[in-house]
């Protein structure tokens, strides 16, 4: 027996002598998230104490070659938060002529049928547009209102506790007044101005002893339109949505045009003529949209998409399809693409995705009128106060932020005059936001100082 044992021992040490060089001449075939790794760079993020705890990805490419320079898990998925926004900004720019469309409508004699196109800026009290109202006021002829098909006033993976507060409206075929109430307050006055003025009846003082569990100035009920104010020592400014509904609509309509509207349903016939009545420039909904990340305008001109693709209904998700299967076919990943907002958190995107997004962007925009388009480090809207050099702006791109996400894609101008457009996604993260966004501009400083 103790032959066996020798002998049985002898070569399981045999095994595990040429077992072992297999191992460890073996190779891992380079990735794209491995393959492009300056060192110096590579340390910049790989010991950062800030960066350390999360799941991190970065793609790094140069705009005139679009050789890349720079990828970290590149080719992994994230929760990508507003940089979504760029996607709309692409069907946008694919789908829609150089104006807004407001209205869709159709001539019967005496009669002027008209429907929503999603056009987000009638009363918008930042992006606002009266044309479809003095149209409706002056027209001689009798009006009607027919509703169309729309997406459901919350997009999917959408956080439902989030209604009250002004980054998430609800969505609408015939928006008006944003979907949302401002309520203008000053120091020692209980009651604050409301606009608009529908809404006042609705609005009262929250009594005393009614506790206030998360600080807002106004808090609206669950589902319905009945708004409760906290007094405050101090002068404030907020805006709460209000629910969305066909006879809310048209009282808010009715009240403005101080004329009738009748609801009809929509029913085409062959000798219509559907004519559209054009809006803003598309600019000012895009400029809006990107620099203060505003999520309903996103949502909005989606829709306004779907308007000219069906007179019969509005779905994000058909323009979804139709923007996958005709133009993004090329991108290096196929995007999880749930809402125009990037609110929905079953959105998912790989930062080389976002980063060949931004290469297309580039090629078919020109650059002086897409940089004007974006928030701008140091100058404007979500990088106002970032990124500063006062010898102008050296960062033009988009912020994505969700509670433990915040990204940043854009382009970066070194100070060898290279251009690169980048995506820095930092996903699950418990660290405060703000030392995110500090330590990301530390390394893409660096980047800037020596690229």
């Amino acid at each position: 027996m103790s032959f066996f044992r020798f002998l049985l021992g002898t070569l399981l040490g045999l095994l595990g002598l040429f077992a072992t060089p297999v191992f460890a001449q073996k190779k891992v075939a380079p990735t794209a998230a491995s393959s492009t790794r300056p060192v110096w760079l590579e340390q910049q993020i790989q010991e950062s104490a800030v960066l350390r705890q999360h799941n991190v990805g970065v793609c790094l490419t140069d705009v005139a070659t679009g050789e890349p320079v720079y990828e970290l898990n590149s080719d992994r998925y994230f929760t990508p938060a507003s940089t979504m926004k760029l996607f709309s900004l692409y069907a946008g720019l694919h789908l829609l002529p150089d104006s807004l469309p407001s209205l869709h409508y159709v001539l019967r004699q005496d009669s002027l049928l008209f429907w929503g196109t999603g056009d987000p800026t009638l009363l918008h009290g930042d992006v606002p547009s009266s044309r479809a109202l003095i149209f409706l006021h002056n027209r001689p002829e009798k009006l009607f209102y027919a509703p169309v098909p729309c997406v459901e006033p919350f997009a999917p993976g959408w956080t439902w506790d989030d209604y009250n507060y002004y980054f998430q409206p609800e969505r609408g075929p015939f928006p008006v007044y944003g979907h949302t109430v401002r309520f203008y307050a000053k120091a020692g006055q209980p009651m604050p101005r409301v606009y608009p003025r529908f809404f006042r009846p609705l609005t009262e003082v929250a009594p005393a002893l009614l506790p206030n569990p998360t600080d807002d100035h106004v808090r609206r009920a669950v589902l319905e339109n009945r708004f409760s104010v906290f007094p405050s020592a101090k002068n404030w400014v907020d805006e709460t949505p209000f629910r969305t509904s066909q006879t809310l609509l048209l009282q808010l309509l009715q009240d403005t045009l101080r004329r009738p509207i009748t609801p009809i349903p929509l029913r085409l016939r062959p000798q219509d003529s559907v004519r559209t009545l054009r809006g803003l420039p598309v600019d000012s909904l895009y400029r809006r949209m990107l620099r203060v990340s505003d999520n309903f305008l996103a949502e909005q001109l989606l829709l306004m998409c779907a308007s000219g693709l069906s007179n019969d209904s509005l779905s994000s998700k058909r323009v979804i399809r139709v923007m996958q299967a005709n133009y993004l076919r090329t991108l290096p990943d196929v995007p999880q693409w749930a809402d125009g907002s990037g609110l929905s958190r079953l959105n998912l995107v790989t930062p080389r995705t976002l980063v060949a997004l931004l290469l297309k962007l580039h090629q078919e925009v020109p650059e002086a009128r897409l940089f004007d388009l974006l928030a701008a480090g140091g100058r404007q809207g979500t990088l106002k106060r970032v990124y500063r050099d006062p010898r102008g702006p050296w960062l033009w791109g988009k912020t994505g932020t969700l509670s433990n996400n915040h990204n940043l894609c854009g382009y970066l101008r070194t100070k060898s005059g290279r251009l690169l457009a980048f995506s820095f996604m930092n996903n699950n993260h418990v660290a405060e936001t703000s030392a995110i966004r500090k330590e990301m501009e530390r390394v893409l400083t660096q980047v800037r100082e020596r690229l």
